[in-house]
């Protein structure tokens, strides 16, 4: 959805002028009856001109805005910027302007742990694609939906391509498995680990030999190494629990309690794993309680980007600066003053109202009551 921070995109100063320039030239030639209402019979050329003129006042506002927040990334401070990671996450320190640590905190466990835990679905990443459309008689069964299926299985059960790349995935993990008693790891996690891989390495090959495969076999497979995927989970939290609170407690004896009082930090995520992200959990816990709510910012992204602290810090600029914008553009209007402080967008309001939503809860609830469709002419979920 396009919101007003995505429109808000950054323009150019030099752009914005010549728009400016080249629209407040050509609006000249537009002269107003003052015995009309103020419209005029104008040629097309004219009549274009004159939008143009319109337009530029919304470029020369996003030149002034792209201006205030390239200059405020700079005065930004203290922020910590996290990207999520295989290895439990990179975490950059910026204070006074500068950047003063970046670190990959978390213990090697965790990565390992994590890797051990995606043996299943690397095998169903393989496989999914030759799947039977058919839902399977699973407990869940009432879950999947028949659309996301039909997506995902878009092979069939009529092919057998997958048996090449399951045999590659399965010459992974016998290397994998030859080796780890050499990887010095806990007792009880070289057994879990030992037990994802056997397994795994059982359903390949019963498969393989089978030429075929079904959903049943393989849930059957996953539900024994649970209980082994819930032990490498403990040491994998708790690797990144210890790591990243015992660094939070050194940056934040690093540049004193009153700049850490005003820490903002940006979290960048995949968007499937935004919400309750693991780091942003944790680092909650050493904010300020009374500034969490409006300093630790989960940014979701589809894909990490290539420049993460430009992205974080830009994001956050934008950020800052509307919560500022929102209560002095619009001090009279709390709850457009609201939105332009949030996530939504300022005309969601009368969007709601025009399509008929009258409840006063201004989140996704709000979106969801039933209207009516007036593409399908039938009742649906707007």
């Amino acid at each position: 959805m396009a919101t007003r921070r995505g429109f808000i995109g950054g323009v150019s100063t030099i752009s914005a002028v010549t728009l400016l320039g080249t629209s407040t030239a050509a609006s000249a030639v537009e002269v107003t009856d003052p015995a009309t209402d103020g419209t005029v019979a104008a040629s097309p050329e004219a009549e274009l001109a004159a939008r143009d003129a319109i337009r530029a006042v919304n470029a020369g506002m996003r030149s002034n805005y792209a201006a205030l927040k390239a200059e405020l990334i700079t005065h930004l401070s203290p922020v910590i910027v996290v990207q999520n990671d295989a290895k439990g996450g990179k975490f950059t320190l910026i204070n006074n302007g500068a950047v003063q640590e970046a670190v990959n905190p978390v213990a090697e466990i965790f990565e390992l742990a994590k890797s051990v835990s995606h043996v299943a679905l690397g095998i169903f990443s393989v496989i999914a694609p030759y799947l039977s459309e058919r839902i399977p008689n699973l407990p869940n069964a009432a879950r999947v939906d028949a659309h996301d299926l039909h997506m995902v299985a878009f092979k069939g059960p009529q092919s057998d391509g997958w048996i090449t790349p399951l045999q590659g995935f399965a010459t992974t993990l016998t290397t994998a498995r030859q080796q780890l008693n050499k990887a010095n790891l806990p007792q009880d996690l070289r057994i879990s680990f030992g037990k994802v891989i056997d397994e795994a390495l059982t359903f390949i090959a019963d498969s393989v030999r089978a030429r075929s495969f079904d959903m049943a076999s393989f849930e059957n497979f996953s539900a024994r190494v649970y209980p082994s995927i819930r032990t490498n989970m403990t040491y994998a939290a708790n690797a990144q629990i210890t790591a990243i609170e015992g660094l939070m407690q050194r940056w934040r004896t690093r540049i004193g309690e009153a700049a850490w009082a005003d820490l903002y930090t940006v979290v960048l995520s995949i968007w499937t794993t935004s919400e309750l992200n693991q780091a942003s959990i944790i680092i909650k816990r050493c904010m300020n309680p009374a500034k969490v709510a409006t300093h630790l910012i989960d940014l979701p992204t589809v894909q990490l980007p290539t420049d993460p602290i430009f992205v974080a810090l830009d994001n956050l600029a934008r950020i800052v600066q509307d919560n500022i914008a929102a209560e002095m553009v619009f001090p009279t209007d709390q709850k457009v003053a609201d939105a332009l402080k949030g996530k939504e967008d300022l005309l969601s309001d009368e969007i709601l109202k025009q399509l008929g939503v009258t409840t006063g809860v201004r989140t996704a609830s709000a979106v969801s009551t039933v209207a009516t469709c007036p593409v399908q002419r039938t009742t649906a979920a707007v």
